[in-house]
């Protein structure tokens, strides 16, 4: 078991905001009420809801942008990425943050939040190796289209995969 340590400098939303000011329309989506309430409150558009809940313009999304390892979220990196590809418009993109090239694949495990004043829930994670992403995304109905380091963190890059008539 492990413990995701929270800092309030990465605090909910910093991205969505980032995307508003450059006028991107971008929507965060979170099942803490206080994540989404950061999130408007920095001018950025969030909606309280579990990731395979209805949301909006389901099947009209540009980009999903699963940062901060977030591609790990319930402990199933391809029904993640299966949900993720439902949300896309035929030609977008999912971008996924990863863990650097590795032979650890992926890993599976249980964490909980802690703060100084508050101890959550464990539940299901996994971190994904940039090399065990091809096999994820092909699993999930996606194809990486580039796998690259930013400033000392990985990003993966998936479209939809194209259709096969076999």
């Amino acid at each position: 078991m492990h413990r995701l340590h929270h800092r309030s400098r990465c605090g909910p939303g910093r991205l969505t905001e980032a995307l508003a000011r450059r006028g991107v329309s971008a929507l965060g989506v979170d099942t803490s009420k206080a994540a989404v309430d950061l999130t408007i409150g920095r001018g950025g558009n969030a909606v309280l809801r579990d990731l395979f809940e209805p949301l909006p313009d389901t099947g009209n999304w540009s980009c999903v942008l699963l940062a901060d390892g977030n591609i790990g979220i319930g402990g199933d990196p391809v029904r993640l990425l299966r949900r993720a590809a439902d949300l896309l418009a035929p030609h977008g993109a999912v971008i996924a943050e990863v863990d650097a090239p590795s032979d650890t694949g992926v890993r599976h495990r249980t964490v909980r939040w802690e703060t100084d004043t508050m101890v959550g829930d464990w539940f299901a994670w996994s971190s994904v190796s940039a090399d065990a992403t091809a096999d994820l995304a092909g699993a999930a109905g996606l194809r990486v289209v580039d796998v690259a380091p930013i400033d000392g963190r990985w990003f993966a890059q998936m479209t939809l995969a194209p259709f096969t008539n076999s």
